[in-house]
């Protein structure tokens, strides 16, 4: 993809070329009960009903879906996880085949636990982002409720047969009030681990998830003490990180981790999102829907009224709920940063509605 054309179709207000990177839900079933989890949560005030957890992708229509992106023309990467755990699918591994078939980048959102980690490990995929959460048995069982010391080593091990492999993994670490005392340790796990990068990321919350909230105690101490020697390890260490990210979620307080107004969107130029249910969304968000896979194509919808219509509302510094707690932020805080220097202030301030 010509990141030009990319920029010129942000500055225009429309895309010239299709999305980068789109990330596919295959299931919403998960083997585990993540305390932050807005889907399996024991803590969600209104839990999923079973027969939404039983939906997966069939793999007819994940083909067919790949057909339909490879016709854009644009696609470099794709995303396979879910609203539950991607390795559970049946079919998990002719998905993976397909996808690095069609020469594309492929990223996994993995706890692992599933796996059938020889197979795994020999079919090529570029990244694994593996939902750590925790570095040690005691933070990783209160994140996991139902889970115990057995699954923490089993991950353990698995990270251990993908870094012989030569997999490339990163450690996602989301804090919540279970985990942020082992900010510290969990750059050491990563380096323990091989991993290319650890990925911090504050617990987003809601629908009684913020139960699992850090405390205003943890929050000074992070922001004081965590991760300033976070940072001072990870360099020791030469371990990658996303701190400076993550301390600025930290700061910003509350329950909210996306400073929105002072980054500005730009996922509806290079990115978008389908579910099991082949709901096509523009984001993350699964409130911002732009239409339905079932009823049409994916370049209609890309090149489309309400596509389009998401883009100005959005270029206008109008926000939805839940956009407060960015789940692109990164991506986000890039494209931001890319954009306002190839074009200036005065036009970056134009297209996040400053």
């Amino acid at each position: 993809m010509s990141r030009a054309e990319v920029l010129a179709g942000i500055a225009a207000g429309s895309p010239r070329l299709g999305p980068q990177s789109v990330h596919i839900d295959v299931t919403n079933g998960c083997n585990a009960a993540c305390v932050t989890c807005w889907d399996h949560s024991p803590l969600l005030s209104t839990p999923r009903p079973a027969s939404w957890k039983r939906r997966r992708l069939p793999l007819a229509r994940f083909h067919t879906i790949v057909d339909q992106l490879v016709a854009m023309g644009s696609v470099e990467a794709v995303v396979l996880s879910g609203m539950g755990e991607p390795l559970t699918h049946p079919d998990i591994y002719d998905m993976i085949a397909r996808v690095k078939s069609e020469g594309w980048s492929l990223t996994m959102l993995s706890n692992l636990i599933a796996a059938d980690i020889d197979r795994l490990a020999g079919l090529g995929v570029d990244n694994l982002l593996v939902g750590v959460q925790g570095a040690s048995p005691g933070s990783y069982t209160a994140f996991h409720p139902g889970w115990t010391e057995r699954d923490f080593f089993t991950m353990c091990r698995y990270l251990r047969r993908l870094s012989r492999a030569g997999v490339q993994t990163r450690h996602v670490q989301v804090i919540s009030q279970q985990t942020a005392d082992e900010v510290v340790e969990m750059v050491r796990f990563g380096r323990m681990f091989s991993a290319d990068r650890v990925n911090f990321k504050l617990a987003s919350l809601a629908e009684g998830t913020e139960a699992a909230a850090i405390t205003p105690m943890q929050r000074d101490w992070l922001l004081a003490e965590g991760i300033p020697a976070a940072e001072a390890l990870s360099e020791t260490l030469s371990v990658k990180t996303n701190l400076h990210l993550f301390k600025r979620q930290v700061a910003a307080g509350g329950l909210a981790t996306a400073p929105m107004s002072e980054i500005g969107c730009f996922m509806g130029y290079v990115y978008c999102r389908i579910t099991v249910d082949e709901e096509v969304l523009y984001c993350c968000n699964t409130a911002v829907q732009v239409g339905s896979l079932r009823t049409d194509d994916f370049e209609t919808l890309w090149g489309g009224p309400r596509w389009q219509k998401l883009r100005e509302h959005l270029r206008s510094g109008r926000y939805f709920a839940g956009c407060e707690r960015c789940g692109k932020l990164e991506q986000n805080v890039k494209w931001s940063q890319r954009f306002r220097e190839h074009a200036g202030e005065a036009a970056w301030r134009g297209v996040i509605g400053g």
